[in-house]
């Protein structure tokens, strides 16, 4: 008898649903950011925009047998659940909790049953089990802001920003030659058409930590951006780079780029 794997570390701010039904693969690729083609191959990530491109939210969607399973953070799941079935119209699809799921992730090499996390290889592995994981010990938060990975609810809002300057094309999140989706024609229009001027970006901080939100303002006042997650010396930050030179100040810390 084969030993079970290892159990994983929980991520809590999960939830976990089973998409099923024949035009599963047709309806997700006219929605979604990247090419739904590549599921049955491993776990794709998207996004999904509104109709003006701006974030909505973001997910994981894994290949499970005759279903996919969709892992995305709570703060967005029933809201985008919702959003998926208004289009469903016709399409033999469903969308339903996946009770009796439970997600394991951890560093390093995927197990037999894991699959690489796909936004980029230090976030490790994800697997998908009938147990549940054990506690969370790895400090995930230190490896996002070393690999400047955004997380939803932080860096990442709805209806706020697009998702270039959120990094998605280096993260894997978007595909340019898969054909229309909800939001494509600004995505397109960004990638092809202009520089971006705002974006996510990698940051030194000294002084006392300033909390998530944080205006991030020049040295005569104008606000540069806004500070997110945090871990030591190091923070991811949304800034508008025309501003982001030299010396800035969040609260009473220093920012500096990276």
């Amino acid at each position: 008898m084969t030993d079970a794997p290892a159990p994983g570390e929980a991520e809590p701010c999960r939830r976990l649903y089973r998409i099923t039904g024949a035009d599963r693969e047709s309806f997700l690729q006219g929605l979604i950011t990247n090419d739904a083609r590549r599921i049955a191959a491993g776990p794709v990530y998207a996004a999904l925009l509104t109709p003006q491109g701006k974030y909505l939210a973001d997910f994981i969607v894994v290949p499970a047998g005759d279903a996919w399973v969709l892992d995305i953070h709570e703060a967005v799941a029933e809201a985008t659940v919702k959003r998926l079935m208004l289009y469903r119209l016709r399409a033999d699809v469903a969308i339903a909790a996946a009770e009796g799921l439970h997600l394991h992730r951890g560093t390093g090499a995927p197990p037999p049953d894991g699959w690489a996390d796909p936004r980029h290889p230090a976030l490790g592995w994800r697997a998908y089990r009938a147990v549940p994981p054990g506690p969370a010990a790895t400090d995930w938060t230190a490896i996002r802001v070393a690999n400047l990975i955004p997380e939803t609810g932080i860096e990442l809002i709805p209806g706020e920003g697009y998702i270039l300057e959120a990094g998605f094309e280096r993260l894997n999140g978007v595909d340019f030659r898969k054909g229309c989706y909800v939001g494509q024609e600004v995505t397109a229009r960004m990638k092809h058409k202009t520089d971006l001027r705002k974006g996510l970006a990698a940051v030194a901080v000294a002084g006392a930590a300033p909390p998530p939100g944080t205006p991030i303002l020049t040295a005569d006042g104008r606000e540069a951006g806004v500070l997110h997650s945090r871990a030591g010396d190091r923070a991811i930050a949304f800034l508008r780079f025309d501003r982001a030179q030299g010396a800035l100040a969040a609260g009473d810390a220093v920012v500096t780029l990276a």
